[in-house]
């Protein structure tokens, strides 16, 4: 009995202590974009890493998304109704208001999270962001703020592309497979959707990008023990973005259901 209430004590201690340098951080890196010139080549080349080298995996996750939503919510209303009925509309409100903000968030925290911890670990564990505080520049206002500005300014734009190729995977599905005339799916999506629609998936895109950044850079720089933690600060961070972005999938929704944005 004794070993269990030492392992839970331990587990929270260190739990409340990466919280408590997650908030620092996260302090650190708001005072330093208030009081510093941002560092602009350093953020479009992590644009690029993050937007541009992530848009086709993500785009065609949620192009077969569409397609699978298109599938299942045809077959079912064929069940009830012996017609396809609404298939445009149950694409279009799943994939806006919610699979695409997800489902982005999730690829890219797996490819360009991944990156980012791995890249900044082994910087860490090879001293090199010692040897930017020895030259006198902070690794939070150079390493940190760039990737964090990055995710917030691409991920949104990689959720209005997933939209598009999510609905338009449900079009061929539609069209094809369920034999949906083009104007109907089409019309439904026009008829129902709203900009309010949108504009709750662009929030959780917003959202999801500083958690997942944040969260990332700050397994990367205080990773330990050489190459064996760069490999655990990797996994750990894919793993924590993962299951936050599905967490607070629901708080936000939550909150942006009470401010009638849904």
């Amino acid at each position: 009995m004794t070993a269990v209430f030492s392992w839970v004590g331990r587990f929270l201690f260190d739990l409340f202590e990466e919280v408590g340098e997650l908030a620092f951080l996260v302090r650190s890196s708001a005072r330093w974009a208030v009081r510093s010139p941002i560092e602009w080549r350093q953020t479009l080349v992590q644009m690029q890493r993050i937007g541009v080298e992530s848009l086709p995996v993500s785009a065609m996750t949620s192009f077969f998304t569409g397609m699978v939503l298109a599938l299942q919510s045809g077959a079912t209303s064929k069940h009830f109704f012996n017609e396809p009925l609404f298939v445009g509309t149950v694409v279009s409100f799943a994939v806006v208001m919610e699979l695409s903000p997800v489902m982005t968030s999730l690829v890219v925290s797996g490819r360009a999270g991944a990156a980012i911890a791995a890249e900044l670990g082994t910087m860490k564990v090879t001293e090199q962001i010692d040897a930017l505080y020895t030259l006198g520049t902070d690794p939070v206002r150079y390493l940190v703020i760039p990737r964090v500005l990055a995710f917030v300014l691409v991920l949104p734009f990689l959720v209005v592309i997933s939209d598009f190729t999510g609905v338009l995977g449900g079009f061929v599905v539609a069209s094809v497979k369920l034999r949906v005339a083009a104007n109907v799916y089409w019309h439904d999506i026009i008829d129902n959707m709203r900009v309010r629609h949108f504009v709750h998936g662009y929030i959780k895109a917003y959202v999801f990008a500083l958690v997942i950044a944040f969260i990332c850079c700050y397994k990367g720089i205080t990773t330990r023990d050489g190459a064996e933690g760069v490999g655990k600060s990797t996994t750990t961070a894919v793993v924590l973005s993962m299951v936050s972005v599905l967490v607070l999938d629901y708080f936000v929704t939550a909150v942006l259901v009470a401010l009638g944005i849904t």
